[in-house]
């Protein structure tokens, strides 16, 4: 029990995976973009393609969910080896020695900031964890619109700063 309390203590970065109610259009999409990769019925370019039945603010949404979701198990997996102690190149977010992320959220970090990798994933799950609830970006009723910024303002900036992580556990951490 000592390890599955760990993992889901709310101070830790990994987050509880984020689930789509099963009578939706969003549950289908899910399941379909979960059963479409690997199948080898499909190429990936074709299985990355929004449904030509679906809304692609959905498809979307379905997709930074569920990549939320892989990222945020990913950095669960490695939690306890990301930091200054245990590996030095944690002092900053970084992949490599030439790529560092800086850090800003235009509240309390006003200008781009370095921080530590683990500060920099604890505070991008935050952040986006906070836009993913926020039901005026992410509208749980499917008749409620998106909005119109939604592609530009919210999933760019929530797949970059998620590849940002993925890039600093596969390069600092593998």
């Amino acid at each position: 029990m000592g390890l599955l309390s760990n993992i889901l203590d709310k101070n830790k970065t990994f987050r509880p995976k984020k689930k789509f109610s099963p009578d939706t259009r969003r549950y289908s999409l899910h399941k379909h973009c979960s059963t479409s990769l690997g199948t080898g019925q499909d190429n990936l370019s074709g299985a990355c393609k929004c449904p030509e039945d679906s809304h692609l603010n959905d498809w979307l949404a379905v997709n930074v969910i569920d990549f939320y979701n892989k990222i945020n198990l990913l950095y669960g997996s490695i939690r306890d080896d990301c930091n200054e102690l245990i590996n030095p190149n944690d002092k900053r977010m970084g992949a490599g020695p030439h790529f560092e992320y800086l850090w800003m959220d235009k509240k309390k970090y006003k200008v781009a900031t370095t921080v530590s990798a683990p500060m920099y994933a604890s505070l991008t799950m935050d952040w986006i964890e906070e836009i993913i609830n926020d039901e005026n970006i992410f509208p749980i009723d499917e008749e409620k619109p998106f909005p119109k910024s939604f592609k530009k303002n919210y999933v760019k900036p929530v797949w970059k700063k998620l590849f940002r992580i993925m890039a600093h556990i596969m390069i600092e951490h593998f």
